[in-house]
């Protein structure tokens, strides 16, 4: 089979089964592609040495990396059309014992679920959209990666636009999913735009709403709290374990007590659990669960109104004021809405 066709039926078969990643994983005599679909690394094929080798360079040249480079690690983006939907590609390359592995994100441009599909527990995106309703104050989202951030994020916005008619603009590092509805500016500080300075750019065009992508830094959180400050909507993300870590670690990053107290309005820590199929229980076959409609759902814990308050004043020990994700893991679990192994994962078998 020609190379070309190889790698664009490994695109389309792994677009078909809604895969986020492809893995190119070498071996002695040649190579595995593996898809992660959800949680599971499921094998799609394996690849003989000559296969693998210029499989990969395909791969790298069409995303303008180095293919004669193959001692160092590199990465890359593309954009193809896969099954009529526009998709983002994102390469990493690393050198390894045998050869070179290779990991391909796909990020499909059109993908907006409704909030009502994202949550295991309704009553928590009914606050969350109480909240995003106010025009100004700052929205955190926390969790690991690949909790869904950037999809609530999105979901979020496009209601917001929809149902209130708000100027949406995100300044992104990079932008994870082009929306034409959005204005969307990416950092680039090769070219001199920075936070900072695109930040200053895009209160020139009137937004309502601001998403800034991650609170990297001291800069970057600085700046969050400055745009809550003018009178903006503005959501962000960053990297915390749960709603009180995301708090400790502003107050890490410099920012005031009296700037939290004026502009933080809320907290959402999340996770993504996998809900037991109905035929099968928690042990799926393959077959069974790549052709499932619904695999995964959230599972948020939320700190807000009073709450938010007393553990900002830090009044109350922080474990006791709201309902935290172990009461919501406990509750999904004694319900049956949660497979064992994904409750372990998160939980490490407490219950």
């Amino acid at each position: 089979m020609p190379i070309k066709l190889l790698g664009t039926n490994i695109l389309h078969e792994a677009a078909i089964q809604k895969a986020s990643d492809i893995h190119f994983i070498p071996i002695k005599k040649g190579g595995i592609v593996q898809f992660r679909i959800d949680d599971r690394l499921i094998e799609f094929k394996t690849l003989s040495q000559e296969e693998y080798t210029r499989v990969i360079a395909h791969f790298k040249y069409s995303a303008r990396m180095d293919i004669g480079e193959q001692r160092k690690p590199q990465s890359g983006a593309m954009d193809v059309m896969l099954n009529n939907v526009n998709v983002h590609l994102r390469f990493s390359s690393i050198p390894s014992a045998f050869n070179e592995s290779l990991v391909i994100r796909l990020l499909p441009q059109q993908e907006n679920l409704s909030l009502y599909e994202l949550s295991l527990f309704p009553q928590v995106l009914q606050k969350l959209i109480s909240l995003i309703k106010r025009s100004s104050g700052l929205l955190l989202f926390t969790g690991p990666t690949g909790s869904g951030k950037t999809t609530i994020l999105y979901s979020l916005l496009h209601y917001l636009q929809k149902h209130y008619k708000r100027q949406v603009v995100t300044l992104e590092d990079p932008v994870e999913r082009k929306v034409d509805s959005f204005l969307q500016m990416e950092i680039n500080e090769k070219a001199g735009i920075t936070y900072g300075e695109g930040f200053r750019s895009l209160l020139r065009h009137d937004p309502d709403v601001i998403m800034i992508g991650e609170i990297r830094d001291e800069s970057t959180a600085k700046l969050v709290i400055r745009a809550s400050l003018t009178g903006h909507l503005v959501l962000s993300t960053m990297h915390a374990a749960d709603c009180i870590g995301c708090i400790e670690r502003l107050r890490e990053f410099g920012v005031q007590e009296g700037e939290l107290n004026q502009t933080l309005m809320g907290v959402v820590s999340q996770r993504l659990i996998s809900i037991p199929c109905r035929f099968c229980g928690d042990d799926c076959v393959n077959f069974c669960f790549k052709s499932r409609t619904y695999r995964r759902a959230g599972i948020y814990e939320m700190l807000c109104n009073q709450e938010l308050e007393v553990a900002l004043n830090k009044s109350a020990p922080a474990k006791s004021i709201y309902k935290n994700l172990p009461y919501y893991f406990n509750h999904a679990f004694a319900a049956g809405f949660i497979t064992k192994e994904s409750y372990e994962k998160w939980m490490g078998g407490e219950t």
